[in-house]
C-alpha cells in the first residue's frame, strides 16, 4: 500500500474511490487564470493611473510598470537602481532615459541639447552607447538637422522596454532592493 501512495495515481483509478469527485476541465483552469490575471491587470493599472500618472504610450507590463516607474521617477529608489546599474555596466540606459526626460521637458537651445544627447549615447563610439537599432539611430541623425522634443522618443521607448523586461526584474530581485525594503520597513516602526 505505500508503494502506491508514492507513485503515479491516474484519475481514471481512483474514480471510482470517490464518487463526488470530478475531474477539473481544461477550460476551467484557464478561464480561472484568465480571469486572475485580468483582475490583476486592473489592479495595477488603477494604481498606477492614481499614483504615477505620466504620458508613456509604450507601457505593456502592467505589473513590472509601477516599479519601474517608481523607480525612474522617486530619488529615493532612483539611487539604489543607479547604483545596481553601474554594477551591471548597464547605468547608460538610466542616463539616456533621464536625458531624454530633461530634453522634453526645455525649450531653449533644442538643437545644442540633441546633438549633446547624441554624441553622449547614439553615436556609435560614444563613451555611454546604448543599444538601439541600426534603424532607429539613422532616423535620429536625420532628424538633428531640425530637432524637435520627440526626436529621442522611439529610442527612448527601446531602452525603457530594455530596463522593463531585464533591468527592473533583476533589480526587484536584487539584495540592494531587499535590504531598502526592509530599511523603509524598520524607518517605519521606528
Amino acid at each position: 500500500m505505500p508503494k502506491l501512495l508514492f507513485s503515479r495515481i491516474r484519475f481514471s483509478d481512483i474514480k471510482d474511490l470517490l464518487p463526488n469527485v470530478q475531474r477539473p476541465r481544461r477550460i476551467d483552469i484557464v478561464l480561472s487564470r484568465r480571469r486572475r490575471n485580468i483582475n490583476i491587470w486592473r489592479l495595477c493599472q488603477n494604481l498606477n493611473d492614481e499614483t504615477c500618472p505620466s504620458n508613456l504610450s509604450w507601457k505593456t507590463d502592467q505589473k513590472f510598470d509601477l516599479c519601474l516607474e517608481t523607480l525612474l521617477r522617486d530619488k529615493k529608489y532612483r539611487t539604489p537602481f543607479r547604483s545596481f546599474l553601474e554594477s551591471e555596466f548597464s547605468e547608460e540606459n538610466l542616463d539616456f532615459w533621464l536625458a531624454c526626460e530633461e530634453f522634453r521637458s526645455t525649450s531653449d537651445d533644442l538643437k545644442w541639447r540633441a546633438e549633446k544627447i547624441y554624441e553622449e549615447f547614439i553615436r556609435p563610439t560614444a563613451c555611454k552607447e546604448i543599444n538601439v537599432d541600426h534603424r532607429v539611430r539613422e532616423k535620429i541623425q536625420e532628424s538633428l538637422k531640425k530637432p524637435s522634443r520627440c526626436c529621442f522618443d522611439e529610442a527612448q521607448k527601446q531602452v525603457y522596454l530594455l530596463m522593463l523586461r531585464d533591468s527592473c526584474p533583476r533589480f526587484l530581485h536584487s539584495d540592494a532592493y531587499l535590504s531598502l525594503k526592509c530599511k523603509s520597513r524598520t524607518q517605519w516602526y521606528i
